[in-house]
Parts: C-alpha cells; structure tokens; sequence
C-alpha cells in the first residue's frame, strides 16, 4: 500500500493541490496549523483564506489572468469552481465572497474520501516523505528553520499589506456614485470623488500619519511593489497615488458631469453587498490613524471599519536555484513546493502552482515523466 502524500499548508495552493492529487487517486494528508497556532494575517480556521484582495483579477479571455482561470478550468480546478459558484460583482473583475469562498472549499475538501485534514503544525518532514510544501509567505518560524536548514541558505522576503473593509450602511451615498471604469458592465464599485482642495487635505494627513512599527528596521523594509501601502505609495509625492490607485481616468461623477480629481473606489466584499473593501489601500497606519485619515475620504466620514489594514512579513524560497521545471526540490527528496512561498504573486498563480505541483508529485510516484507547460500556455 502505498503511503499517503502530504500537504503542508492549506492555503489556496495546498488546497488545489491536495484536490489534484485526491482526485487522481492518491491519499492525502493535509497539515494546516490553523487555528491551533495563527498568522499576523488570517482572521478564520478556514482553507483557503484570501487574506487581501477578494479579487481574482480580471477575466476577459483577451487578459493573461483571465487565460490563466481558462486554463485552471479546464484542468479541473476546485478552487476556480469555487469562485465561480461565489462570485459577487466587481464589473471586469472575478471577485469573490470571501467568506462563503473559503467555507466552500473547506467543506468539499473536508468531505473528499481521500483527503485528511490535520490541524496541527508541521515543523519538518521524513526526506523519504512525499510532500508538497505550500506553507505560504507566513511559514512558521519552526518550519522556515528546517527549510532553511534543508536548503543551506536565508530566506527572501517583502512586507506585504492588506486593505480595510466598510459597511455599506455607514457610507453617505448622496457624496459617492456607482459606476465601473469605461462604464464596462454594471455600475459595480462604489466612487468617492474627491476635487483638488479634498485630496490635498487627504495627502497632507495621510503621509503625516503614524504607522506600526515594523518587525524590521526603516533600513531593512522591503516592499512588495504589487500591494504597496498606501502611505508608502503618497510619500513618493502628491499626484503618485492619484495616478495609481486614486486614478480618476475612466469614471465621470454624474452630480458634476466632469471627471473627478481622484477617485477612492470601493468594491463589493461579500454577495449581499453590504460590506466594502477599500480599492488599492493595503496600509500600516495605526488604526485609530486609519479611522481618522480614511474618514476625510468624501462620503466615508462616518465610515464605520469591520476590517483595519494591517501589514505582515512574507518570506519566500530562490526558486530559480533550488526547484526544477516541474516545482520538484532539486535535492533529491520527493519534495514539491507551490504557491507563494516559490515567489508567485497572486491567488490564482498561487492556485496554478499548486496544481502543477499536485500533478507531477503523483506522476513523479508512478513513474511518469512530469508535467511541464510550455510557455506558450498562461501556466508555463
């Protein structure tokens, strides 16, 4: 009989791959250490958790993330299926109900005869142990010693960040407007305009503002340039955000019939679309600075926030040197890594890598030769 096949990390790659793998045959043992011990980052007990964004980007076919969720499922995805099942809109974009998202995928991998869930912490593995490892940017420090150990080297990192949620009902909606970029599909997002004496009063507050103290010294911050706090991004200068994520193109306010100075836009969180997350405002400010700065948004002054931002640590492995084509450890052992711990950047590559490496450890134990796409596939 052969032995089951571990997962460490039930994230969005640990989940698709435990599915992958399950699904063609093989019994799995899923590790996840939550809630037995928590990140600095997820807030459930649930697989599957999208600790950012509830957007999976965009998914016209015509866009490399919308061919690579094409590709996702059409090689039997569980978490692509999910998240069409969850979907709540977000005009261009496939965002998600994050809530019923991770809960979905929590009870179909908990119901599948092959998979079982531990909840308990994985601090190393057997070097004969077939495994994918996709312990996540937030690994443990007791794990991120023995993969250090394992490689002989430091770890990479970035500080990453994630943005407030609002409710819908604490927003003055005589001030903001809905409407998505282009007028593309349904007036999805909800805009809060700003003219130019608001916004300035917003930058001067917002780059005044006091932040958390990081882990590591001003010196040693590194900052991942796809979810760059907010405040980080105005320091840069006045206009940065307001041709990042405060962009007015696209949007036309109906009360002045012009386009806006900048724009905050907010995007349904859940189904029901009561609650709000803020567009592009990953941040580190103290929270009470967060309620204060964020409040002289026009039509968010008595926002009421069910989610402050917070920052945390990600680590991640020099995958160009130490994994093959097929995401197996190039050391010897029957190790496969996946999502971002391996450097990809975004839920769904953090689900294609999952599924790659689901695949080619099953193949790799019988005897088949891996699976590599081509670069002319989304997932390649």
């Amino acid at each position: 009989m052969s032995k089951p096949i571990w997962v460490i990390g039930g994230g969005l790659a640990g989940a698709e791959a435990a599915w992958q793998i399950a699904n063609s045959g093989r019994d799995v043992i899923l590790y996840e250490m939550r809630p037995v011990k928590n990140t600095p980052a997820h807030t459930t007990p649930f697989l599957a958790e999208l600790v950012c964004s509830n957007s999976l980007k965009a998914k016209n076919l015509e866009n490399a993330s919308g061919l690579l969720k094409e590709e996702l499922r059409r090689l039997g995805s569980l978490l692509m299926t999910v998240a069409a099942e969850t979907e709540v809109p977000a005009g261009g974009a496939l965002a998600v109900d994050r809530q019923r998202f991770a809960q979905e995928i929590t009870a179909r991998i908990k119901q599948h005869p092959r998979i079982k869930v531990i909840r308990a912490e994985a601090t190393a593995l057997p070097l004969d142990q077939p495994a994918v490892v996709a312990s996540g940017p937030l690994t443990s420090s007791l794990f991120s010693a023995w993969l250090q150990q394992l490689f002989g080297e430091e770890y990479f990192y970035f500080y990453d960040a994630v943005a407030p949620i609002v409710t819908r009902e604490s927003l003055d909606e005589r001030r903001i407007f809905a409407a998505s970029r282009y007028d593309r599909g349904a007036a999805e997002y909800l805009n809060c305009p700003f003219n130019e004496e608001e916004y300035t009063a917003f930058w001067e507050n917002l780059i005044a503002a006091e932040t958390h103290e990081a882990h590591l010294g001003a010196t040693e911050k590194c900052y991942f340039e796809g979810c760059m706090p907010i405040e980080v991004l105005a320091a840069r200068g006045k206009d940065t955000i307001r041709f990042g994520p405060l962009k007015p193109v696209g949007l036309i306010d109906p009360t002045t019939g012009k386009r806006p100075y900048a724009v905050v836009q907010l995007r349904p969180e859940n189904k029901e679309e009561t609650l709000y997350n803020m567009v592009g405002f990953q941040t580190n400010l103290r929270w009470g600075e967060q309620a204060r700065v964020f409040r002289l948004i026009p039509g968010m002054d008595e926002a009421e926030f069910v989610r402050y931002g917070v920052m945390h640590r990600n680590s991640f492995i020099n995958t160009p040197q130490l994994l093959e084509p097929s995401l197996q450890w190039k050391g010897g052992a029957p190790f496969f890594f996946a999502g971002q711990l391996i450097g990809v950047e975004g839920y769904v590559e953090s689900t294609a890598a999952g599924l790659v490496a689901g695949l080619n450890i099953v193949r790799l134990l019988a005897g088949n030769p891996p699976l590599i796409f081509p670069q002319e596939t989304a997932i390649g």
